[in-house]
């Protein structure tokens, strides 16, 4: 069906797809890739994690909920967990006794290492590993085990439930 105004259509059709190939291109060209160093100054140290859901090289690492560091590298250990190698920054000095812990910003946002140090007066040195971690908790898991601790609570966690229909 042709319109009246199909000259002035075609014009802002053109004008959106324009905007919207110049916004993609920005994106483009100003995200920053997974393995460039930032010029970041600092020290490296490891953590061992059973899960790292949601973490990946360059997320932020997180102390007292200001970023300190960033994520620089992943690998697996012969006992298949999790090595992380973070990058903090030189002006942060962490205890010896200092745990790691991924966390979620909101629900469902991104992931990111939270630092929580300890009590201890040696610090951690580059490439030393941080003695304590905490994984990442998985919402399905989390939703698994309300659900069964509803059924445990009704009675039915070795039965079925019971059918309202006959």
């Amino acid at each position: 069906m042709v319109t009246k105004g199909g000259n002035r259509d075609t014009v802002i059709g053109a004008m959106v797809v324009s905007v919207a190939a110049l916004v993609l291109g920005l994106v483009y060209v100003t995200q920053e890739e997974p393995g460039k160093s930032d010029n970041m100054d600092g020290y490296l140290v490891t953590a061992r994690f059973s899960r790292l859901d949601g973490i990946t090289v360059g997320s932020p690492v997180r102390l007292s909920g200001l970023p300190v560091g960033k994520v620089v590298a992943q690998s697996l250990a012969p006992d298949f967990r999790a090595v992380t190698t973070l990058r903090i920054r030189n002006d942060v000095s962490l205890p010896a006794d200092t745990a790691a812990a991924i966390h979620t910003d909101g629900l469902l946002g991104a992931k990111f290492v939270v630092l929580q140090p300890g009590a201890e007066d040696r610090v951690l040195a580059n490439g030393q590993e941080i003695p304590f971690t905490q994984d990442s908790m998985v919402i399905e898991d989390l939703m698994d085990m309300i659900i069964q601790q509803a059924r445990a609570k009704r009675g039915y966690l070795d039965r079925p439930l019971p059918s309202i229909t006959n």
